[in-house]
């Protein structure tokens, strides 16, 4: 099983995501990220056997969710060869940062090593992107948006008839002490 821990998005988020993804595409060609993959990935796992995720949902239960404050305040890609990730950024988030650190720390307590570089928080919006011309990025966000979290859940990344499909295996959320 290919799986990921991250966060999900309300429908409000997506729209706005969706805008920028929109005025991406209508200035060149890519694999664009379908409206319900869009996601914030707090860990990626890669192949983990069926009988280890159980050992993945009581970490999960065991870590305090916090209320995330996001702000989408970026766009920005990474450069390929074979076209470019285009991806909305997340204002500096120093919870958001601690919480990613803690669950890191805890997957690779429990043996599971998720990717060793350092955690950028991204939301993808397009990969193999070749465009006609590059936009200035303030115009293609322009004006920072933000929305609440308190959900991490465990996802399953699998293609099925060519398509990449993400399915729910398991979610926590943050306590209303309020």
């Amino acid at each position: 099983m290919r799986l990921f821990i991250a966060i999900n998005f309300d429908e409000e988020t997506k729209e706005h995501l969706l805008t920028v993804q929109s005025r991406l595409r209508k200035l060149g060609r890519g694999n664009f990220s379908r409206p319900e993959n869009l996601h914030l990935t707090l860990a990626f796992l890669g192949e983990i056997a069926p009988e280890r995720v159980a050992v993945i949902c009581r970490l999960m239960d065991q870590m305090t969710v916090p209320v995330l404050h996001l702000s989408f305040d970026h766009v920005g890609r990474f450069k390929r060869d074979d076209g470019d990730i285009w991806w909305i950024g997340l204002a500096p988030n120093k919870e958001l940062l601690i919480f990613q650190k803690e669950l890191s720390e805890r997957l690779r307590n429990e043996s599971f090593l998720p990717e060793g570089r350092s955690f950028s928080p991204h939301i993808t919006l397009a990969r193999r992107v070749v465009l006609k011309e590059y936009p200035d990025k303030n115009k293609l966000l322009e004006k920072s948006f933000s929305t609440d979290t308190g959900t991490v859940s465990l996802m399953l990344s699998e293609r099925i008839d060519s398509k990449l499909i993400y399915t729910l295996q398991y979610a926590v959320h943050a306590e209303k002490n309020v």
